[in-house]
């Protein structure tokens, strides 16, 4: 009998890290995967004469693509004296924000968008080989062939991941044919570390129906839709004892310090971020309730509840690294939690 650990780490490419993966192989059933070494000159994380970089397992899930007893296996990179690798974004949330996390009881909920890709010819699904599909309408939450491409690898990717113990609650096509998103849900650091096992799910799905993914946020030019990654938050505070006030004190915090959360909210997001298609310009902030052409939107829930409850930060690209996002959310609004 024997137990495969399929190692998944973030390497060290710029300005968004890639996914990379192993396979490790132990007799028996351990009760946990073991630290393992890697090739960091071929990630992008050391160079060739001093190339060894470790794998720490900080989360495992149970392996949807295999039988019970395997695991995929997340991981942190860390230097050979043990010491977080300066491509460790995670280490952030422990070092830098850990203890406010746990403290105000942070929830998060991540609205991943993506677009499926033909790798033949590098368009959408949906898309013809050549010019454009009809104008966007009928493909939001679209029913039918001529509305939507790619759904079996989106039911694939839901019950896997629920298989894996991620916790997705819900999906659908989004304005553009061949995009789609998923809503990933979670309290502090397992939201963020669920967020990129999801992803990764969702490559090794994709791969098995020879298509591609892209998390470009904005991966056709034009009067198209681009992608995003709106992230809701709430706190402790936030939902027992907010109010509009509160509500007023985050959001003044967030357009204080909008340009280093534009930063850590993905590359090219200046695309996406223009003033149109639902989208606040990139050199903008501003917040509204039930606006979502807003950089934060005050949700009916949150406003239906005496502003007790969640925002939903509209600005992430689909892109982005969810640690760096949530690094910079608490950041900023430590202090109206103080």
């Amino acid at each position: 009998m024997h137990t495969t650990y399929e190692y998944v780490w973030l390497d060290g490419y710029f300005p968004e890290p890639s996914i990379r993966s192993k396979v490790r192989v132990e007799k028996g059933t351990p009760a946990h995967a073991p630290l393992w070494g890697f090739d960091g000159s071929s990630t992008n994380q050391a160079e060739g004469l001093d190339s060894d970089c470790l794998l720490s397992p900080v989360k495992e899930y149970t392996n949807p693509f295999s039988n019970p007893n395997d695991k995929l296996v997340l991981c942190e990179v860390l230097n050979p004296d043990g010491t977080a690798h300066n491509t460790n974004t995670r280490n952030i949330l422990k070092s830098d924000c850990g203890q406010n996390l746990k403290d105000q009881e942070w929830w998060f909920g991540f609205e991943q968008e993506y677009v499926l890709i033909d790798p033949t010819t590098g368009r959408p699904l949906g898309f013809p080989e050549d010019g454009y599909p009809k104008p966007q309408g009928d493909f939001y939450c679209g029913v039918g062939a001529e509305n939507v491409a790619g759904r079996e690898i989106v039911d694939t990717h839901l019950e896997y991941c629920w298989d894996a113990g991620i916790e997705i609650t819900g999906t659908n096509a989004e304005v553009m044919i061949g995009q789609w998103e998923y809503q990933c849900f979670g309290h502090g650091i397992d939201a963020t570390d669920d967020l990129w096992m999801s992803r990764y799910i969702l490559y090794k799905i994709a791969e098995s129906y020879d298509t591609s993914v892209t998390l470009h946020p904005k991966p056709v030019l034009g009067d198209w839709n681009g992608s995003g990654m709106h992230t809701n938050f709430s706190t402790t505070k936030m939902r027992d004892n907010g109010g509009k006030e509160l509500i007023k004190d985050i959001c003044n915090a967030l357009d204080k310090n909008h340009k280093e959360h534009i930063k850590a909210y993905g590359s090219n997001n200046h695309l996406r971020l223009t003033g149109l298609h639902e989208t606040q310009h990139i050199d903008e902030f501003s917040w509204g309730d039930s606006d979502r052409g807003a950089s934060v939107r005050v949700p009916v829930h949150t406003i239906n509840n005496n502003y007790n409850g969640y925002l939903e930060d509209r600005r992430p690209g689909s892109n982005a690294d969810p640690y760096k996002i949530v690094g910079a959310l608490v950041k900023t609004l430590q202090l109206c939690h103080s």
